[in-house]
Formats: structure tokens, sequence, C-alpha cells
């Protein structure tokens, strides 16, 4: 690993650009370019979004934001992990399906999983019921980040 930072933020929703912003500001140390950084933000705001309205429900709780920088292949990879110790997720699989959510509300798009597909080069989920949720993204960035 040739850096990393780790943030612990309450489950607030005015967290979420604050978590977006400091990942970004973590990445910016690389050679990313500007679509790249803005991949990584969504990615973030989406996985602590997540956190926020299905992991703690809207109650509060600890979100845990850790990211590192290493290099493969002479490429800069940034790997960023969010983590809650909310509810939990009993089935994976149907929660990454596009259009599936567990808001009761109407604004929810059940789109979150399948924009951090899309936009990161790898995804993981673990989870467990009544223990919370891991997520795992990483992607390949600009040529290196400097020492």
């Amino acid at each position: 690993m040739k850096n990393y930072m780790k943030l612990e933020i309450p489950s607030k929703s005015v967290n979420e650009a604050f978590a977006r912003a400091a990942v970004g500001a973590f990445a910016a140390q690389t050679d990313l370019n500007v679509e790249e950084l803005a991949d990584i933000k969504t990615s973030v705001s989406e996985a602590v979004t997540n956190s926020i309205i299905h992991g703690y429900r809207n109650e509060r709780g600890i979100i845990y934001i850790e990211c590192g920088l290493s290099e493969k292949d002479g490429k800069c990879m940034i790997e960023v992990t969010v983590r809650d110790e909310g509810c939990g997720i009993a089935d994976i699989e149907k929660a990454m399906e596009p259009l599936f959510t567990t808001a009761a509300d109407e604004e929810r798009s059940g789109m979150g999983f399948t924009v951090m597909q899309s936009f990161m080069d790898s995804l993981k989920v673990t989870s467990e019921p009544g223990t919370g949720t891991t997520v795992t993204m990483t992607k390949q960035i600009g040529v290196g980040a400097d020492d």
C-alpha cells in the first residue's frame, strides 16, 4: 500500500457530500482524470447513501470509510471500502439487482449497486443480517501516484 486514509462519520445525510469530497481529495494525489474522479466520487456517494438509508434505516450509526492506493502493473489502483454496522442484507444477490430497493419511499431508484458496478472496476459486497454491510470497490487510475 503506497498510501491510505480512514474516516468515520455519523450516518447523517449531510455527511454524504463530505465523504464524497474526502475520498475525492485523497484520490486527487494521483494522475487521475476528471471522469475517473467523478466515477469514484459518485460510487462513494452511492455506498454511503446505502448505509444511511438501508443499513441504518435513517437511524444513527457510524459509517467507516477506508481508501488505499497501490501499484499494479505500473498503474495506480485505488480501493475504497465503505462499512456500516446496520441491519445487514439478507439476500445480496437480490439487493444488487437493478431497481430493487428496500426503501419505503418512492424516491429511491434501486440503482446504487448498479452505479457502483458501472463506475468501478470491481465491487464486492459482504453482509450479514444484524451485523452490517461492507462494500469494497477498486478502480485503476492514471499512470501512477507520486510518493
